[in-house]
């Protein structure tokens, strides 16, 4: 069982490592994140002022506004998405991982070591 248990582990790395590598994997990777992303940025975030503000105030924080909508939120997005998708993809590899682990905890000792 030992022996079974660490077959399971090193697939359960090849497979982490494989979804995390490959170039197919990888592509697709980025072009769901990148879905994910142009979806996230396109919903339209803004401040209400609680307080009028006069003319060049406001104008102030519309440049901010823009720039860190523009310049600094997309890669910060980016980033958070990719490290979710990664980690769904690490989530599915360990339920598969359990799973098996599972079934072989589920299956009689005596029907393996006689087959």
């Amino acid at each position: 069982m030992h022996t079974k248990f660490k077959e399971l582990l090193h697939q359960y790395k090849v497979d982490v490592f494989r979804a995390e590598h490959e170039k197919k994997n990888v592509e697709d990777i980025t072009k769901e994140c990148m879905d994910i992303c142009e979806d996230v940025l396109n919903h339209k975030y803004s401040y209400h002022f609680h307080k009028l503000p006069d003319a060049n105030r406001a104008e102030i924080i519309n440049m901010i506004n823009n720039y860190t909508r523009e310049a600094i939120l997309p890669p910060v997005v980016e980033s958070i998405v990719h490290r979710q998708v990664l980690v769904e993809k690490r989530l599915e590899a360990m339920e598969h991982l359990i799973e098996e682990m599972l079934e072989v905890l589920s299956t009689d000792p005596l029907t393996t070591a006689a087959g």
